[in-house]
């Protein structure tokens, strides 16, 4: 946890720096996205659909920045910039003449004040996981403390667009069961998303709910409608239905054509690090994705598995975090890797100050608990370039590689801070490569 003085330190810093580079969201609509996984996607959908409909958007995102069409990427391995970067941005954002703002607000970003002087104007909240509760003391703690942005659009500075004003609006996902608390906060309007319809109290708090329906996922993508409008996705699985509603909501609720919402949502052909296919014409399938705790791993395996072509097999290659961030979530970890692939391999993520074995043995144990065997469908392999290669001999023709946990990271971070360069894709591609030319 925090000191007070770093507390502190870090307020001096977000409200400094807002004044510094001239308020600048209060001349941009800010939108925030919030949640535990499926943020970066989410924002970029989001971010695509405004651009179909004629905007000028703004980007900050795990992945990327993105200022009018110009991309910048994310080397610093935060989801929320720090140290004024955010208002310095922001203030580009509007010289480029940018209309709107979409901003990935993590638990972290929001515990270092980096969310002040934002004033949001419309809150996504995507659904909550226990990743990242031992930083905040606890769990009601990290819920409480994602509540701020919420809590404070009431208070955040009115805008007008096109000579119309702005209304502060949340939108939940309203089949988790933390979506009441987030949507009890005062704002104008009151938006949910569905896809199981699984949270009645939630939905009775929506002036409208957007449910998507008839839902049909293939190789090529997925398929769903809302409100009798069909939307294709050119990404995989359930979970990226969800990313996408969001979308939809905020297309409609500033009146966007659905052509538009279409067109938006058909513009997002792949996400860096997320559900990202590397493919050197290799006899199986292999995917990036930065899935690193039991929600993002159970969503990422049930959509895979599907693509597995006998006698192929769903290998996953997974770690985690050292820093003693979130501990209690290695072994669930180890354990829904263990149950829904049929080769678990742990390997390095950043180990910070911690030793990487025994990270390593937290994973384990679950996977164990699972019914998996230690060198036969689990292997501690540290060195993730030897993991990655050794996922090759076990995936067979049709199978499919999952390499998890850094995305779009561009360094593993050891002890002491150290940085040895780092790139999953462009790593995995080299090494594919070399695979088949063997």
């Amino acid at each position: 946890m925090l000191t007070k003085l770093k507390r502190l330190g870090h307020w001096f810093i977000a409200i400094g720096a807002y004044w510094f580079y001239g308020r600048p969201s209060r001349h941009l609509v800010v939108i925030g996205v919030t949640g535990t996984k499926g943020k970066s996607s989410t924002c970029s959908f989001i971010a695509s659909v405004l651009k179909a409909g004629g905007f000028k958007v703004g980007l900050l995102s795990t992945i990327e920045i993105e200022i009018n069409n110009e991309i910048i990427r994310n080397k610093n391995q935060m989801t929320m910039l720090g140290r004024g970067q955010i208002q310095k941005y922001l203030a580009r954002m509007l010289k480029a003449g940018c209309q709107y703002a979409v901003i990935e607000t993590s638990s972290e970003g929001i515990l270092q004040h980096r969310h002040l002087g934002l004033n949001y104007d419309i809150v996504v909240f995507t659904n909550l996981g226990s990743e990242h509760h031992e930083r905040h003391g606890g769990f009601l703690n990290l819920k409480r403390d994602k509540g701020k942005i919420f809590a404070g659009l009431e208070r955040s500075f009115p805008k007008i667009l096109g000579g119309r004003r702005v209304k502060k609006t949340i939108i939940a996902n309203v089949d988790s069961s933390d979506a009441e608390y987030f949507l009890k906060f005062s704002a104008a309007v009151k938006l949910g998303f569905s896809i199981k319809n699984a949270n009645p109290g939630a939905s009775a708090l929506c002036s409208q709910v957007f449910t998507a329906k008839n839902i049909s996922s293939h190789d090529a993508g997925a398929d769903f409608e809302v409100f009798g409008n069909r939307y294709h996705l050119e990404m995989l699985g359930e979970f990226n239905i969800y990313n996408a509603l969001p979308a939809i909501a905020i297309g409609d609720a500033i009146g966007l054509a659905p052509e538009q919402i279409k067109l938006g949502l058909n513009s997002v052909k792949q996400i860096l690090g997320r559900l990202q296919f590397i493919n050197v014409g290799q006899p199986f399938s292999f995917v990036v994705d930065y899935a690193h705790e039991v929600i993002s791993l159970t969503a990422l395996f049930n959509a895979l598995r599907p693509l597995v072509k006998p006698p192929g097999k769903l290998i996953g290659i997974i770690g985690s975090d050292g820093g003693g961030r979130d501990k209690s979530k290695r072994f669930n970890m180890g354990a829904v890797a263990g149950e829904l692939c049929d080769y678990v391999i742990i390997t390095d993520v950043n180990p910070w100050d911690e030793d990487s074995e025994e990270i390593a043995q937290m994973l384990a144990a679950g996977v164990r608990s699972s019914g998996q065997v230690d060198n036969k469908n689990l292997h501690i392999i540290i060195d993730r370039r030897a993991a990655i290669k050794e996922s090759f001999n076990l995936a067979g023709v049709g199978g499919v590689v999952a390499l998890t946990a850094k995305g779009t990271e561009t360094a593993i971070i050891g002890k002491n801070g150290q940085r040895l360069a780092w790139d999953d894709a462009g790593i995995a591609t080299e090494l594919l490569r070399r695979f088949l030319n063997n």
